[in-house]
């Protein structure tokens, strides 16, 4: 698929890649969904399926931050506070144990749920400002929302689909 360049891209690529990967995430047994049996996100480590959708949660759930932060007036520190552009591993394993202690049906609601909570931020506004101007340096708010959206989905259900495969699981 291409990158999005307008609202109604942004918000199919967001839809098609997420009822795609929730398709393959709903027959993820829950008992298996703990295993950490894919490769992580952090050099040389290993995650489950449930650290993958804490960490697609978590970015989700921070987009939403830096819209609200922004339109609160206040400061918005990118990608999180307390983390730089290049420690983005740490910041996944900080995703992985913020929602550890949910159970994998919750999480995968808590999922859902932030990425309706984008649909509506999208919905809010219009093609010249997701996309007329910069939003974060030279990245426009669409693009912004992209990269930590419809991208990562999509990456995460090759990852899921290859771990299916290798668990034989349908």
């Amino acid at each position: 698929m291409a990158v999005p360049a307008s609202k109604d891209e942004l918000l199919e690529a967001i839809g098609s890649n997420f009822d795609k990967l929730m398709k393959d995430l709903v027959t993820v047994p829950a008992d298996r969904s703990g295993e950490k049996t894919l490769e992580g996100h952090a050099q040389g480590t290993r995650m489950s399926v449930h650290d993958l959708v804490a960490y697609l949660t978590g970015w989700n759930e921070l987009v939403l931050k830096w819209h609200a932060r922004r339109e609160a007036g206040e400061p918005v520190e990118f990608p999180e506070t307390g983390y730089k552009w290049n420690e983005l591993g740490a910041l996944a394993q900080k995703f992985y144990a913020d929602y550890e202690a949910l159970p994998f049906d919750a999480l995968l609601r808590r999922f859902s749920e932030a990425k309706e909570s984008l649909v509506a931020l999208i919905g809010r506004h219009d093609d010249a400002a997701l996309y007329g101007a910069p939003w974060y340096e030279k990245y426009t708010m669409g693009r912004m929302i992209q990269f930590n959206t419809s991208s990562p989905y999509a990456n995460a259900r090759g990852r899921l689909r290859k771990w299916k495969k290798e668990n034989g699981i349908a």
